[in-house]
């Protein structure tokens, strides 16, 4: 019932600090399986999607105030999906990787944003791993290596010297605590999106795999902020 209360609170139209203080509440609540089964429903999913911004296709990410609803509704739809098999279903009937792909492209160039793409990755690796569906959509049909792969390239700052080869910076400072993390988000949705990948057909991927072989080679010459953090990146 309290969980539902509060859902029914961000349905309505509340003041942005009011959504937070309900969105941390409903992601401590979300990580007890027991409490999740009466409010997974496709309505308490599309009213957080709504929140994460997962439904506006065109609408650019531009005001700063919105984007803490935003990771927090991100975060309670981790939990969810990671806690409920009704929820993992749910996520691909409505059509979810699709709405996080796209929500990570207008994390591109933006500042600010790097809560919001690091949970948005970490939700894309917990689909491809949790439903194989959205894992083979995902390499199918949204693109999946390429939105990651330009995602991680983009947490590491790579610059290129020629088409398959980053420029190697030896003085450079190490990546930030953000930076490590998406980067490390990325590497594992990758790998769920690329374990069947046995088979190179097409000049495209075959492009594709050699660019992100490139980006891996760097990856492993990159440091993060801790020891720990940069052994886990590696």
């Amino acid at each position: 019932k309290l969980c539902e209360g509060i859902l029914n609170i961000l349905e309505k139209d509340t003041k942005t600090s009011c959504q937070v203080a309900c969105l941390e509440a409903l992601r401590i609540l979300s990580r007890d399986k027991k409490v999740l089964v009466p409010v997974t429903t496709k309505r308490n999913m599309q009213i957080l999607m709504r929140l994460a911004k997962l439904d506006s296709v065109e609408d650019p990410l531009e005001r700063e105030s919105e984007f803490p609803v935003i990771v927090e509704a991100l975060k309670c739809l981790c939990n969810i999906i990671f806690n409920s098999s009704v929820a993992q279903k749910l996520s691909l009937e409505l059509n979810l990787a699709a709405m996080l792909c796209n929500l990570l492209q207008k994390c591109k160039d933006q500042q600010l944003v790097d809560d919001i793409k690091c949970f948005d990755l970490r939700l894309l690796f917990l689909l491809s791993l949790l439903h194989t569906d959205i894992r083979s959509q995902l390499r199918q049909e949204l693109q999946g290596v390429q939105v990651l792969t330009q995602a991680l390239e983009s947490s590491l700052s790579i610059r290129w010297t020629e088409e398959y080869k980053a420029a190697e910076d030896r003085d450079r400072p190490p990546l930030s605590l953000q930076e490590t993390d998406c980067a490390i988000e990325a590497l594992k949705a990758l790998f769920n999106v690329t374990l069947d990948s046995w088979n190179v057909h097409s000049k495209n991927e075959s492009h594709q795999f050699r660019y992100m072989a490139a980006i891996l080679r760097h990856c492993l010459l990159t440091t993060g902020p801790t020891e720990d953090k940069t052994e886990e990146l590696h």
